[in-house]
């Protein structure tokens, strides 16, 4: 399997170039809480309110519905865990949380969700899960002056978007996830692969870049086949990927593989082929037993470890999944210190500061011990329980690690080991 070589390149965040930022600051109100999210509003706060200049305002748009659901739990537990530590470590503003519902791209949930968050003002967004999704309220945010930080956005469709400087996000690229499906598939053994891959910009840019890094490995792409959310039937596309013989088959999906697994199955395909990816690695699914003995799957992120998978249970004790529980974690963290840094907890100052806090200073790893080495006037570059985070000039990180899993006879999913990569190579 490819080794990826950590670089150490720095580079200015775009907005150094946009001269005098505009004035007017939207906050966004959040509630905080383990279990399932109330849909909108916040304990103790009226979501129509002015923001008060005392207040970092986080709001979130992360699937409480919709085909990316199973996501949810633990990004919103990342998210209020966040909120916690804040509050344990003296933040010196108050952090208010308030969460919204994604849905996913077959509704517009997610735009009215980001509307009612900018007329709340919004000092950050985290979200959406889904790269497609984002891009459906991505200019709403940018428009108002709003900070977003996605900790699942994969799409490499971000990198050059003109965002102003207020899109950012704790999940590497696909280019990188890519390369290490394309090069997993090939080192177990598989000389010919075909792909099955939802037809949104996360599908699309995830495949273009596994399919690479299969040639590039010496394999062969035997096909791709495209399916359209909110498709139900999928005996077509499977007939169809089938006749090329591939080896392995990518699946590039969410929930609509329930559906595509069965029909894999009927049609004699092993377990063993199969290869999954973030968008379907999930433990919720409910086949027969053995259905999924010796597929495997990649995840961008550091593999959240028994600690943090123990303070996100104390957040919701129903987590079964704790996928981009800790980018969430990181994505409020980061904004937070972002605006320690610059000394106010609006959007335009969390946006100019985001990166400084995220390399080139300092180490730190703990919320107090950051906020403390910032009150001594030190420069800090903060890595948290998802890796390192080196943003660069795109608000991307440069370095991640992605992990690789298997699936049991119980259909659950463990991990096997990580590939950490840099998107600078």
């Amino acid at each position: 399997m490819k080794s990826f070589l950590r670089t150490q390149g720095r580079s200015p965040r775009r907005y150094a170039a946009l001269g005098a930022a505009t004035a007017g600051v939207l906050l966004l109100a959040a509630c905080a809480g383990g279990g399932s999210p109330a849909p909108s509003g916040s304990e103790g706060a009226d979501p129509g309110a002015a923001p008060s200049d005392d207040t970092l305002l986080v709001g979130t748009i992360l699937p409480q519905t919709g085909n990316l659901e199973f996501l949810g739990p633990p990004e919103f537990a990342g998210v209020d865990l966040a909120k916690a530590d804040l509050e344990d470590a003296g933040y010196e503003w108050t952090v208010d949380v308030q969460h919204r519902d994604s849905g996913d791209t077959t509704t517009d949930i997610a735009t009215q969700s980001a509307g009612e968050l900018v007329s709340a003002g919004a000092d950050v967004v985290i979200g959406a899960a889904s790269s497609g999704v984002s891009f459906t309220f991505i200019d709403q945010l940018i428009d108002a002056q709003v900070v977003q930080i996605s900790p699942a956005n994969t799409s490499p469709d971000f990198s050059d978007y003109e965002d102003d400087g207020f899109y950012w996000r704790t999940a590497p690229s696909d280019v990188l996830q890519g390369r290490v499906l394309g090069n997993l598939m090939v080192s177990d053994g598989a000389a010919s692969v075909g792909f099955i891959t939802i037809n949104d910009p996360y599908g699309t840019g995830l495949q273009e870049n596994a399919a690479m890094a299969v040639e590039a490995a010496g394999g062969t792409v035997t096909g791709n086949v495209l399916y359209n959310p909110g498709d139900t039937n999928f005996s077509t596309q499977v007939q169809e990927i089938l006749q090329g013989s591939p080896d392995a088959i990518g699946i590039i999906a969410f929930a609509e593989t329930a559906q595509i697994v069965p029909e894999l199955v009927t049609n004699g395909f092993p377990a063993t082929g199969m290869y999954f990816v973030d968008g379907n690695l999930s433990n919720s699914y409910e086949f027969p037993e053995g259905t999924l003995e010796g597929a495997k799957g990649t995840l961008p992120g550091n593999p959240a470890d028994d600690t943090f998978q123990d303070r996100l249970l104390e957040i919701d004790p129903d987590l079964g999944d704790f996928s981009y529980g800790p980018e969430s974690y990181d994505a409020v963290i980061l904004a937070a210190l972002a605006a320690a840094q610059g000394g106010s907890p609006d959007a335009v100052t969390i946006r100019d500061n985001l990166q400084s806090v995220s390399e080139g200073g300092t180490k730190c790893t703990e919320v107090a011990e950051c906020l403390q080495l910032i009150a001594d006037g030190e420069d800090i570059d903060y890595d948290g329980p998802s890796g390192p985070i080196t943003f660069d000039e795109n608000g991307d990180p440069t370095e991640a690690y992605v992990g690789i899993y298997q699936y049991g006879a119980d259909n659950q999913y463990t991990f096997l080991n990580a590939e950490f990569g840099s998107l600078n190579e």
